[in-house]
């Protein structure tokens, strides 16, 4: 008699590689939950501070660029809000697509000798990034708050701009994590890429800065001005998303995440040879 449910890999009668993936996310959630506590513990371990730094960390940051753009950015109403509530966003997309790839390499030696889902480690990183997220929503809410916007039902909006963009980053991040397993150059690359595409996003500075003529090559062929736009919206406008807005970063969030998992699934077999 059974007294724990028992799973069995057998390679003889796998299914499709992303199904099985897919699969495989749920019955190791354990393992997915165990990996976000590790990384939560291990990252607050020796801080003093301890998870009060994830809120301190964007409070930082915004007292420092408030003082530099404020004066020139006078006419944006509650700018330290505005800052706060992109930072943020900004904050959890670059950091989750970035720890995927340490993820795998970290997880190779047990990939070389166990099953276990190639997929889990970069949930995990989305996890402790939406878990960083929403401990980082503190301090923004109180900020609203010192400042005088008002707070608005559109704040229940935001797990639902959690979850898109969270989608958004899990799809880049399988994405990313394949072509640095192989070149591991890409690594470094994206770190570049990363702060040329912060200053593409209009989260220090408003959209009004860019001439009108210029705003579709700046905004909407860049897709984190979409997730930034759904995340402060509730908070900052205190309105829900536009409709064409929230369309169009589900339509990229649905796409980005599909063929990051069909891409990821396709070559997680080989990655045990490479890691």
């Amino acid at each position: 008699m059974k007294t724990s449910e028992e799973f069995i890999y057998d390679s003889a009668r796998r299914g499709p590689v992303a199904l099985e993936e897919l699969r495989g996310i749920f019955r190791y959630r354990d393992l997915i939950f165990q990996l976000i506590r590790k990384d939560i513990v291990a990252r607050y371990k020796r801080s003093v501070l301890g998870v009060a730094w994830t809120m301190l960390q964007p409070l930082g940051m915004m007292v420092i660029l408030s003082v530099v753009f404020s004066t020139l950015f006078s006419q944006v109403k509650g700018y330290p809000a505005y800052i706060l509530s992109g930072l943020i966003a900004w904050t959890f997309f670059s950091q989750a697509t970035s720890a995927m790839m340490t993820q795998i390499v970290w997880g190779g030696a047990l990939l070389r000798q166990i099953y276990v889902p190639r997929t889990s480690f970069a949930v995990s990183s989305i996890g402790t990034g939406l878990t960083n997220l929403g401990i980082s929503f503190i301090p923004l809410v109180l900020i609203v708050l010192i400042i005088g916007l008002p707070l608005r039902w559109s704040i229940l909006f935001v797990p639902v701009s959690m979850l898109l963009l969270g989608a958004f980053a899990l799809g880049v991040g399988l994405i990313i994590s394949t072509m640095s397993i192989y070149f591991p150059d890409v690594a470094d690359m994206y770190n570049l890429v990363l702060t040329g595409w912060m200053y593409l996003t209009p989260i220090v500075y408003p959209e009004t800065l860019i001439p009108e003529a210029y705003r579709y090559w700046f905004f909407h062929l860049n897709p984190m001005y979409y997730y930034v736009k759904i995340f402060r919206a509730p908070i900052f406008e205190g309105v829900l998303p536009d409709g064409d807005i929230l369309i169009v970063a589900t339509l990229i969030s649905v796409t980005t995440l599909i063929i990051g998992w069909l891409f990821f699934s396709k070559r997680s077999d080989e990655f045990a040879y490479h890691l």
